[in-house]
């Protein structure tokens, strides 16, 4: 397909599903196609963050992230839609449409990077840059059926500032090995030679005092099943996350605090948080954090620490909804949802979300958790995960034939 073509087809198809808010019509789309989340600067492209105050903003600088997988030969395809100021687990904003599910319509991709998710699952992109602070790459990609990688803190080199120290700049793709690939550029690192090695001792949290969903709940014991039968040992763990988001919710309001930007042209629901975020004082700030931290150390670094070497859960706590569904950010309902996500976060461990099949005709997704800035290592258990029956990308409804 002629590169002017193929920008035209992703046109036609982003009709429906509005993952991407700008498309670079001069793209060569015949090499390694990348989408960029709108919160990360792309050279000449818009950075509007999802924000009506930053609507007509132009990047003057590529990323670190974006300007290695540039020197490497991806090509930026367009920019992706996010919620404002990437503040919600949907892709809602004020400027651009809702981002849709390709798996069906009216029902949410995930969020932050939800624009990435429905891209890469439609076949508009065949890796995309996306950020995590609380989970959102991991989330639309266990509501898209794509592969989306946490790496440990400060591991992918990035211009953005994050006070909280919890955020980090990662990609996306259908299949692990095109996060594998797409990692060793953003390190700058060669992908090690695969090997079988001895068997993994994997610990599962198949219950928490939230709640799973039956069908997440299915997804991650198939998913044990999977590794046990590949002569893994896999136990039992215990799993907490409430301290963790409720310490979690007084960070972020701080940090949606400190953007610059006119308080009148945020979105109520954000403008609200933001004023909650100025009425916080350091004290406040660093108490949330180290409440979180020391549950986080708890749940996730202490079985790490003393003989585990991944963990596994669903990686959300309730399958895709309906856009008006999705719960609003930070609040109770949301703690459910994020349950297994957020803890990982302050851990500053990597993680991994893997699609783990269909539950009524959408996607779930279960997470490997791994030590400490061993994402290869991660990545050969998620590739071997990924190969097993009922694991792996599927296509959506609305994919794009010939995908980039």
């Amino acid at each position: 397909m002629k590169a002017a073509t193929r920008i035209e087809a992703i046109e036609r198809l982003d009709e429906d599903i509005h993952a991407f808010v700008y498309l670079d019509r001069n793209a060569d789309t015949s090499g390694d196609t990348l989408a960029v989340k709108d919160s990360i600067a792309v050279s000449g492209m818009p950075w509007t963050y999802g924000c009506a105050a930053w609507r007509d903003r132009i990047a003057d600088h590529d990323d670190p992230s974006v300007a290695r997988l540039r020197a490497a030969g991806a090509v930026v395809v367009g920019k992706t839609n996010l919620p404002e100021l990437a503040a919600a687990i949907g892709t809602t904003n004020q400027i651009f449409p809702p981002t849709h599910n390709p798996w069906r319509l009216g029902y949410t991709p995930g969020g932050s990077s939800g624009g990435n998710g429905a891209a890469l699952a439609a076949g508009m992109a065949r890796v995309a840059v996306g950020t995590d602070m609380g989970g959102s790459i991991r989330i639309p990609a266990s509501c898209c059926g794509i592969v989306g990688l946490r790496p440990s803190v400060n591991r992918v080199p990035t211009a953005e500032v994050d006070a909280a120290g919890l955020s980090v700049t990662a990609p996306m793709a259908r299949t692990v090995d095109g996060v594998r690939q797409a990692l060793g550029v953003m390190v700058a690192e060669k992908p090690p030679t695969r090997l079988k090695g001895r068997p993994k001792r994997i610990g599962i949290a198949e219950s928490t005092a939230l709640g799973i969903h039956p069908a997440c709940l299915d997804a991650c014991r198939r998913a044990a099943g999977a590794l046990a039968k590949a002569g893994h040992e896999v136990m039992r763990i215990e799993w907490e996350s409430e301290e963790v988001a409720i310490g979690y919710g007084r960070v972020r309001r701080a940090s949606m605090a400190s953007f610059p930007g006119d308080l009148a042209l945020f979105g109520p629901g954000i403008r609200g948080l933001v004023e909650e975020g100025m009425k916080l004082s350091a004290l406040d700030f660093f108490t949330a954090y180290e409440q979180a931290a020391a549950l986080a150390y708890r749940v996730v670094n202490a079985p790490l620490l003393s003989g585990f070497d991944f963990l596994l859960t669903p990686t959300l706590g309730l399958p895709p909804m309906r856009i008006e569904e999705v719960p609003a950010f930070l609040s109770e309902p949301y703690r459910g949802y994020v349950q297994f996500v957020l803890p990982v976060s302050f851990a500053k461990v990597p993680a991994v979300s893997v699609p783990a099949g269909l539950h009524d005709g959408l996607p779930v997704g279960v997470q490997l958790v791994g030590q400490f800035a061993r994402e290869f290592e991660l990545l050969d258990l998620a590739e071997e995960l990924e190969a097993a029956p009922g694991f792996g990308f599927q296509r959506p409804p609305l994919f794009l034939e010939e995908a980039g």
